[in-house]
């Protein structure tokens, strides 16, 4: 599971990489660059689901920290997922507005022309709709990060509490040991007192009468 994760965690390395080059990619270049981003995080989605069946065969003492790391890149894949989606929607958007650009500078208008009205509105109603969409996407990005990092705190909040119960058992083990130690030599006590009383008070018995 270890060399999995290790060539999982470099793969990850390479699509942030790849998804820097493909917000700079230009031309024909730009579909290379996209299939090559999509092929791997393919790759990684395939190892999350190898990762999640080796995680149930590792030890009870290390499968926690292996979900642990299996969670974490889980997530650094959805993350890459969502910024690809992310980076295609802009260049979408771009290469829409240079052909409308395109077109409106190319298009030659003639007087009394019936189609010569710009429907500005809308476009500008589509790309207020989508910059929400945009800000949206982030905002729950934003959120699942946050949610990740409580579950971590909790993870460990807990694992500490449960640290605490556990030294709390020993401790009220070796309490408990303790004092039926206590109570035994209590009764120890009891009886060597009593037998030395009995003893004291058959000698005291046995020179008074001897004596007198």
């Amino acid at each position: 599971m270890e060399a999995l994760y290790h060539q999982t965690n470099r793969l990850i390395q390479e699509v942030q990489h790849n998804l820097g080059n493909y917000e700079r990619a230009t031309g024909n270049h730009i579909q290379h660059v996209e299939h090559e981003i999509q092929a791997q995080i393919d790759i990684l989605v395939s190892n999350c689901e190898r990762m999640d069946i080796l995680v149930n065969k590792e030890p009870p003492g290390r499968r926690s920290a292996a979900k642990l790391k299996a969670d974490q890149l889980r997530y650094d894949c959805q993350h890459l997922q969502a910024a690809l989606r992310q980076l295609q929607h802009r260049r979408y958007q771009k290469e829409q507005e240079d052909k409308d650009r395109e077109a409106l500078l190319t298009r030659r208008f003639e007087r009394n022309d019936a189609d010569t009205t710009i429907a500005i509105d809308a476009a500008l109603q589509h790309n207020t709709k989508l910059n929400d969409v945009n800000r949206e996407m982030d905002n729950l990005l934003g959120h699942g990060s946050g949610i990740l990092s409580n579950l971590k705190e909790q993870r460990m909040t807990l694992k500490n509490a449960h640290k605490r119960m556990l030294d709390l058992a020993n401790t009220l083990g070796l309490s408990n040991t303790v004092m039926r130690l206590i109570e035994r030599r209590t009764t120890q006590d009891k009886f060597i007192l009593y037998t030395g009383m009995f003893v004291t008070c058959a000698i005291m018995f046995l020179v008074w009468k001897y004596l007198t």
